[in-house]
């Protein structure tokens, strides 16, 4: 499955115009870099996936529609998977991509 580009637009809108954001194509779907660190991405799998502190992973993850990044059978701490129906709204999407973002611009960025 390729992902929803119509999310991507969506997540660019949200975005906005920084200098410091790349788009890069990963784990099968396309993921926006703030300062070279991935904060979110439009899931090839569907849905959305979120970079977070890892001390906020379980927290986040009783969130509706949120649940564990699972990558070659292993749950990732600092990563979420969000399913398609937790951002098919504005008011959905943009909580995940702002805490994405804030996360991405915490850490210290990469040369």
């Amino acid at each position: 499955m390729a992902y929803d580009e119509a999310l991507a637009d969506r997540i660019r809108g949200l975005i906005g115009d920084r200098s410091d954001l790349t788009e890069k194509k990963m784990f099968g779907g396309l993921a926006f870099l703030v300062g070279g660190h991935m904060s979110v991405a439009a899931s090839g799998q569907g849905g959305l996936l979120v970079h977070c502190a890892r001390e906020d992973t379980e927290a986040l993850r009783a969130e509706p529609h949120a649940g564990p990044m699972i990558m070659r059978g292993r749950e990732m701490e600092g990563w979420l998977r969000v399913a398609p129906e937790g951002v098919d709204t504005q008011d959905g999407l943009e909580p995940w991509v702002r805490r994405g973002v804030d996360y991405a611009q915490s850490l210290p960025p990469k040369g």
